[in-house]
């Protein structure tokens, strides 16, 4: 009986954690609390904040640094399992199930978007294309992948940003790999689409967000040959 009422001080504390974490009581980066100093918070013993701490560094939302303490890594746990399969899938098929949320994003875009919308699409643009014509493959895949988030948060629907914001690894690793950098600093598919969304034509925007994904595929069909 002992052990299951340890067992249920650990879940709590666990639960406390996770609590704490997606609060923002802790940020990503942050460093926790000392074992002693959370068993002093919550009324529990050292060793059920060790155990509670462990099972939160297994599960990748906490990790711990030898000599520097527990640092907070993520803040949502289904998060870290989206990122392990996406880890694990084809690029063929993160294009498709991007096709489908980027085809929503740029209609809705299109239709929802403000005036600080547009200037945030244009920043991240103007930084595509300067790093475009640096060669610096970084920058510009950072730029990248921030349009499109962007393009996802013009959409003003919480859910599909939060979507695009949780495969935002797996588009940085996509974009890269494809090294689909533009030298000249001259793309007309990312130009289309920014255009469209600034017009106002769902159509347009639709009709662009698919031709960024065509060229992604072409890419990667080109480079599998």
């Amino acid at each position: 009986m002992k052990s299951v009422g340890r067992v249920s001080i650990v879940d709590t504390v666990i639960n406390e954690l996770r609590g704490e974490i997606a609060r923002g009581t802790w940020q990503v980066g942050d460093r926790i609390p000392t074992e002693s100093r959370l068993a002093e918070i919550f009324g529990v013993s050292r060793l059920s904040v060790r155990e509670a701490v462990r099972v939160l560094v297994h599960a990748e939302l906490l990790t711990t640094r030898q000599g520097n303490g527990t640092f907070v890594t993520a803040t949502d746990e289904g998060r870290i399992a989206l990122r392990r399969r996406l880890d694990r899938a084809r690029t063929a098929d993160i294009l498709d199930v991007r096709r489908g949320l980027d085809i929503v994003a740029a209609r809705l875009a299109a239709t929802m978007r403000t005036e600080e919308d547009l200037a945030s699409l244009q920043e991240a643009m103007e930084r595509r294309t300067a790093a475009g014509r640096a060669g610096d493959l970084d920058t510009f895949t950072d730029a990248d992948v921030d349009f499109h988030l962007r393009i996802a948060e013009a959409s003003h629907n919480p859910l599909l940003s939060d979507l695009y914001q949780n495969m935002s690894d797996a588009l940085w690793e996509t974009v890269k790999a494809n090294q689909c950098i533009d030298e000249a600093g001259d793309d007309p598919f990312h130009t289309a689409l920014y255009e469209a969304v600034r017009n106002g034509d769902p159509a347009a925007a639709t009709a662009a967000a698919l031709a960024i994904l065509d060229d992604y595929a072409a890419e990667e069909t080109e480079e599998g040959e």
